[in-house]
């Protein structure tokens, strides 16, 4: 072979200065390894990021790991990159980076920060890939800003790809991604649900992490299959008008010795001041936002997701951690921002660019943050001076519902206000609700397991807490196990325990979250102003005494609007009169008792006369039957 690296033009058309203003969103069509042709000869092109170092070699199976025998060469323009073209290399040939320090001659061994592919864990090294994949989605990405608009339905269901099934018959491993793309696509069809989210697919080192510490940003990891794979998968599932949310971890990364830290011998990812460059919690280093080149590697990474894998969206991870100096610090592990506030300017001005961004270059997708305090303007856009996101995690709602539902039903009447808490703020933000995989591990048990009473009532506490959330203003996520009511915790090793659906409680949930999807789908009032006070209004929220909630979704036309009942307690209250706003009679349209869900089938008439006795401060009203640990819906007509 021969060992010479040559220059390539590769680089004619790169923008410096786009690059150095953090500005650059499309980095990995320059840096990383590109397989192309020089000079009649097929090889591949190595670009890489480190301006500490005296100098930079590829090492790989082609030159036996030896450094020196495939030096690059640093650019001329001042930016740091070393590049270089070795010919005779190809597909799934294994390489890193070689990296000699100026910094105390600081020698490291470095997976390509941009590689396309990796070796499974342990194996650290990168493989040279080019995509080649035909997509069959065209429909799909032309209208998909029809599917993904905020007034349009957004039901979610999380998913671990490693642990949502496995095949028992060969030692328990997880499916592929090409087996996901028949059986989970399959499944989620069935369900009726709207959106997928993936916990991180991104290359990561560490199962017990789930994925949220990686090591390849831009390499869907191998433990499920090739690239090409994953996105077949995500194909099968926009053929089936199902969107797809990847998980994104912008806030953190290990510090494994293949990775991302240290890289050059110097900080050139992770923040230098430890006090802004390590979490204490996850014990890991944190990006350094206020420098411009990092900016443009994680933004290039959004972009990455969204353009080659068409991605819908990006729930981005730990928005918190990320806004706040002294996040998981004590006094004195933290120094205050230049105006002397608690705020992370820098990360502050990194997710206003990387929204601005997004939603500037690809149509129809959203950005979805994690975060958990009441910072403002989160979802408001960027020019309004907010943060930009599409949406965010309503996690006030998802503790205060979870803390209401596990007390048994004769102690509710004291924590009306608990449950109702959540409107006086709902309109804020752009919320989805979650019901999150924190939510069912390290003893917090899972949903099922948190629901009061006998065995009936804990079922029917479960199938009023979904209608609750369906019907409650937002948007929706359920993580894997819980649309079935799983009974033990998520176990990230093992299958969800897909033998209990054999039994009809089990059924009866499955059946009742298709329902309510399809519900959520196919009426209007319940998506169309979700995110606006005017699709909602209150008819009765301060009867304590019965634990009872009462309220109306409305859409764009007054005739389709749902009038929602909640009963929180397992009493069946017959002739339990409703105000109302106008109409001749009601008809029920959903009933979380009815028996194919498991529910005792106390029931309604299916049209009820609708009077003029004045109640609930409206001109009109109706008796109804509330069922035990129920949420009805009706139609005022």
């Amino acid at each position: 072979m021969n060992n010479q690296v040559q220059s390539h033009s590769l680089f004619t058309d790169f923008d410096i200065d786009l690059f150095k203003s953090g500005k650059h969103y499309r980095l990995y069509e320059k840096l990383g390894a590109h397989i192309l042709e020089k000079d009649g000869q097929k090889g591949c092109y190595f670009a890489v990021w480190a301006p500490s170092a005296k100098a930079v070699s590829v090492i790989g199976d082609f030159n036996y790991w030896l450094e020196g025998d495939h030096p690059l060469e640093v650019r001329w323009d001042g930016s740091g990159i070393w590049e270089g073209f070795i010919p005779g290399i190809t597909q799934g040939d294994r390489y890193k980076f070689k990296i000699h320090s100026h910094h105390n001659d600081i020698k490291t061994e470095k997976a390509d920060p941009y590689a396309f592919y990796c070796e499974h864990p342990p194996q650290t090294a990168s493989i040279i890939w080019e995509h080649r994949y035909d997509w069959s989605d065209k429909t799909w990405m032309k209208t998909r800003k029809q599917h993904n608009a905020l007034d349009k339905p957004y039901s979610v269901y999380e998913v671990h790809l490693g642990s949502w099934m496995r095949n028992t018959d060969e030692g328990n491993r997880p499916l592929t991604y090409l087996e996901l793309a028949e059986e989970l696509v399959a499944y989620v069809k069935k369900m009726q649900f709207t959106h997928v989210e993936f916990m991180p697919v991104m290359e990561y080192p560490y199962d017990p992490s789930w994925g949220y510490q990686l090591t390849g940003y831009f390499a869907p990891t191998s433990r499920f299959g090739k690239p090409e794979d994953l996105m077949k998968l995500i194909d099968r599932l926009h053929q089936e008008n199902i969107g797809v949310i990847l998980d994104w971890v912008p806030s953190h990364f290990p510090e494994d010795a293949h990775g991302l830290g240290f890289f050059d011998g110097s900080h050139l990812y992770e923040h230098p001041d430890r006090r802004k460059g390590y979490h204490p919690d996850w014990k890991s280093l944190i990006f350094n936002y206020g420098r411009n080149e990092v900016r443009s590697f994680l933004i290039s990474n959004a972009f990455f997701w969204l353009d080659k894998f068409h991605a819908d969206g990006l729930r981005v991870d730990a928005v918190a951690s990320m806004l706040y100096l002294d996040y998981s610090r004590e006094d004195g592990e933290w120094e205050p921002n230049e105006f002397g506030g608690r705020e992370n300017l820098e990360a502050i001005g990194f997710m206003k660019d990387l929204n601005e961004a997004v939603y500037g270059s690809f149509e129809g997708v959203q950005t979805i943050a994690e975060e958990s305090t009441s910072f403002p303007k989160v979802t408001e856009p960027v020019y309004l001076g907010g943060l930009g996101f599409g949406m965010k995690w309503m996690m006030g709602w998802m503790h205060d519902t979870l803390e209401y539902f596990k007390k048994e039903p004769v102690y509710r009447r004291h924590h009306q206000n608990d449950i109702t808490f959540s409107m006086t703020y709902a309109f804020t933000e752009n919320f989805m609700l979650p019901f999150s995989h924190d939510e069912v591990v390290y003893g917090k048990h899972s949903l099922l397991g948190r629901m009061p009473g006998d065995e009936w009532q804990r079922f029917a506490n479960l199938r009023l807490l979904f209608g609750y959330m369906f019907t409650h203003p937002g948007g929706n996520l359920i993580f894997m196990g819980g649309e079935f009511g799983q009974g033990e915790e998520w176990d990230f090793q093992n299958s969800l325990h897909w033998h209990l659906l054999q039994y009809g409680y089990h059924q009866g949930i499955q059946k009742l979250v298709t329902d309510l999807n399809r519900l959520y789908k196919n009426e209007p009032a319940l998506y169309e102003k979700q995110f606006s006070s005017e699709g909602f209004e209150w008819i009765n929220y301060g009867d304590a005494e019965n634990s009872v909630l009462v309220y109306m979704r409305k859409g764009n036309k007054p005739k389709e609007n749902l009038v929602v009942v909640c009963n929180m307690t397992p009493v069946v209250r017959e002739n339990y009169r409703i105000g109302l706003p106008f109409g001749k009679k009601l008809e029920q349209v959903f009933n979380s008792d009815y028996k194919k869900y498991g529910g005792s089938g106390v029931s309604n008439p299916k049209s009820i006369s609708v009077s003029d006795i004045s109640w609930n401060g409206r001109d009109f009203s109706a008796e109804i039957t509330l069922p035990p640990l129920a949420m009805v819906a009706f139609h005022i007509s």
